[in-house]
């Protein structure tokens, strides 16, 4: 089975979680979305608004590319491009991937929808990694969604995204949860999470939902593919 990934451009996360995560009937095939003239650093909190509408201008023509290799599923892995968007704009965003790449396709964020629905969490505890207004556009889509943002926690602005590192994911998702929370979300495909998801569960109690765990779960059932994967949260454990 193949997936087709697309990528933001600065993002060192995703292609290396996946392959960590992913089973060996899998293979991942990787294209990169283009900032067009967007100002900063890649992973830089400033300029994110500007990027991520670059990146969504860009999917006519990477998009092409991709869709050479005939992915079976094409996951569009940057949370933020359905945040800006909106959750009621969800279905025309997949819509058009698909007809882009004459695949199957879904998003980050509509995979975290996905898992969510399907461990049952009805109050969510959100981390982000995000600049306030990107945060707050996540929380207003989980919102518009139907869930209850319960509690709420974002690493500050200073430094890039993609420095961040899998202890920082860590102790984001133990300062956003809350008792009441049914879940923990950790936002974002460039945040390192896969490594800490076991850990989380074990000190939290509850479910640890992380964008890129939720972006393979998700693309292994829409492609026909559900397995137990050990040792990255419940989620895949319990496919």
């Amino acid at each position: 089975m193949r997936i087709g990934v697309l990528v933001p451009p600065g993002n060192p996360t995703v292609e290396p979680e996946l392959y960590r995560m992913g089973p060996r009937s899998v293979t991942f095939h990787f294209a990169r979305l283009d900032p067009g003239d967007a100002p900063g650093d890649p992973g830089s909190r400033t300029g994110q608004d500007d990027r991520t509408r670059a990146y969504l201008a860009s999917l006519p023509t990477v998009t092409r590319a991709l869709a050479q290799v005939h992915p079976a599923v094409v996951v569009h892995a940057h949370t933020a491009s359905s945040y800006a968007s909106g959750f009621a704009n969800e279905p025309a965003f997949v819509q058009q991937l698909a007809s882009l790449t004459g695949a199957r396709a879904l998003t980050a964020a509509g995979a975290v929808h996905a898992a969510l629905q399907h461990l049952g969490v009805k109050r969510v505890a959100l981390g982000t990694p995000y600049r306030e207004s990107v945060s707050e556009q996540g929380r207003a889509y989980w919102q518009a969604a139907g869930f209850d943002i319960v509690a709420y926690r974002r690493l500050g602005d200073a430094g890039s995204i993609y420095d961040e590192t899998e202890e920082r994911a860590y102790e984001l998702a133990r300062a956003a949860d809350a008792p009441n929370a049914d879940a923990v979300l950790l936002s974002g495909t460039g945040l390192p999470t896969v490594g800490v998801l076991e850990r989380l569960e074990r000190d939290l109690g509850k479910p640890v939902v992380s964008s890129i765990q939720a972006c393979l779960w998700h693309a292994l059932r829409v492609g026909g593919r559900r397995q137990s994967i050990d040792g990255f949260g419940r989620l895949l454990r319990h496919a």
